[in-house]
């Protein structure tokens, strides 16, 4: 039986890969493999049962309302004109230095990410504002959209997160805890990132033209527009980590807080307000359909004990715990290639989780060592998003940025993925960057 449940199990790895290489959703691509797999190790009237309680019990599940809240609590932030005023306050702080426009996007971005949660929307919502006014002032296409690419990474890897949210569902770890330990990666994240668009314009000036600095007064006005979304910021997070409320209670106020500041400076139209509801509603949906269709394969791997054979396979290879999970790291890139973060996340963990967890690794706590392996894994799926072949940022940013040939961009972005690599292998090494902050705010 172990044997053909093997076989059944590669099979349909293999034929979800040729569904999605046909260009199927993702979703569908690994329900049709799961559900066939389920009806070959089951029967008919076994799969019909699991079909009719799954849906039920994954949409009912009160944490994954945190997914929405925080996709409303981006979308309002969006529409509210939130990212503008954002990237004309980091424009003043760092606007005048050579390169500063393509800085003021990376904070900018961070910033955004901070009330998104999203790569994708953040990449899209600060293209949308930054891209005119680099590509206006001179600045190459390849410096403009590689690093709007890579800027959109930070909205998963500074908290909150919509893929660390899945994954703290995923493996029933805390939220807050993993907020807490994305923040110090993402906050590094960010600065390298500025000081790769520094080196860029040090050793070719032409990328950047030289700008003027911004009058002092003007330097204020910009900064002081963006006391809402501080504000906003310190209450949702503050709450969290203060115990006031719940990762989900947070996210609530957070989009109600939103909406609030984007209504009284009349900047959150009727029509806005639609398009925001309308956004996150479509997103919200494509979302758990791949939980749907990740349920189902998931579902069939448990029947054919892959999760418990990998565990049994990986704890016996004759390297170090370290290789191994460099190894898996590895793997997320490839699939990072042909799959989005949320579908490598549902599908894999469930198999990997286990496997990691079972490994020496510094000696570090059952915890401790899942909330860093959560950090590597967002830190992977970011890296994901902007390389080549795929790099579904780069596609968002080209979508928009139209003059500029998707080549050029992703030429650009490989001074990033070079600093994305050393960044994840410092992580590897001391994995206090990810659970200094957790111990501080979690004694």
């Amino acid at each position: 039986m172990t044997g053909s449940a093997s076989t059944i199990g590669v099979v349909m790895f293999i034929g979800m890969m040729v569904l999605m290489a046909l260009r199927m959703p993702i979703a569908a691509a690994m329900f049709i493999p799961g559900a066939a797999g389920y009806w070959l190790m089951t029967d008919t009237g076994t799969l019909l049962n699991l079909l009719k309680g799954n849906a039920v019990a994954r949409l009912t599940v009160y944490e994954l309302s945190v997914i929405p809240l925080f996709l409303l609590m981006g979308q309002f932030a969006s529409q509210g004109g939130l990212s503008r005023d954002l990237f004309r306050a980091a424009t003043a702080l760092v606007g005048h230095v050579r390169g500063g426009l393509a800085m003021a996007s990376l904070l900018s971005a961070g910033a955004f990410g901070a009330v998104c949660g999203s790569s994708v929307a953040t990449s899209a919502t600060i293209t949308q504002v930054a891209y005119p006014h680099m590509r206006g002032q001179g600045y190459s296409g390849r410096l403009s959209t590689a690093t709007l690419a890579a800027g959109g990474t930070l909205g998963i890897l500074i908290p909150p997160s919509v893929p660390l949210v899945v994954y703290a569902i995923l493996t029933e770890q805390n939220i807050a805890k993993l907020f807490a330990a994305a923040m110090v990666p993402g906050i590094l994240a960010m600065l390298g990132y500025m000081v790769v668009v520094w080196l860029s314009v040090y050793l070719k000036p032409a990328l950047a033209p030289a700008t003027t600095a911004t009058t002092g007064r003007a330097k204020w006005q910009a900064l002081g527009s963006v006391w809402p979304i501080a504000f906003i910021f310190v209450v949702v997070f503050g709450g969290i980590y203060g115990g006031l409320f719940s990762p989900t209670e947070g996210a609530a106020v957070g989009a109600a807080l939103t909406l609030l500041v984007g209504m009284l400076r009349r900047e959150l139209s009727p029509q806005g307000m639609r398009s925001a509801l309308l956004g996150t509603a479509e997103t919200t949906a494509m979302v758990f359909m791949i939980f749907l269709g990740a349920d189902m394969m998931n579902a069939t791997l448990a029947l054919t004990e892959t999760p418990k054979l990998v565990a049994q396979w990986v704890t016996h290879l004759p390297i170090p715990g370290i290789g191994v999970v460099l190894a898996v790291l590895l793997l997320y890139v490839l699939l990072g290639c042909v799959m989005d973060e949320l579908s490598m996340l549902l599908l894999t963990i469930p198999v990997i989780f286990p496997a990691i967890m079972a490994l020496d690794l510094w000696g570090l706590k059952y915890e401790a060592k899942a909330l860093w392996f959560g950090i590597l894994v967002l830190m992977t799926v970011g890296i994901g998003m902007i390389a080549p072949p795929i790099g579904l940022n780069v596609y968002v940013v080209n979508s928009m940025a139209k003059d500029v040939p998707m080549a050029e961009t992703y030429k650009g972005v490989m001074p990033f993925l070079v600093w994305d690599a050393l960044r994840l292998l410092a992580l590897l090494c001391f994995p206090v960057l990810a659970l200094g902050l957790v111990k501080l705010l979690f004694p």
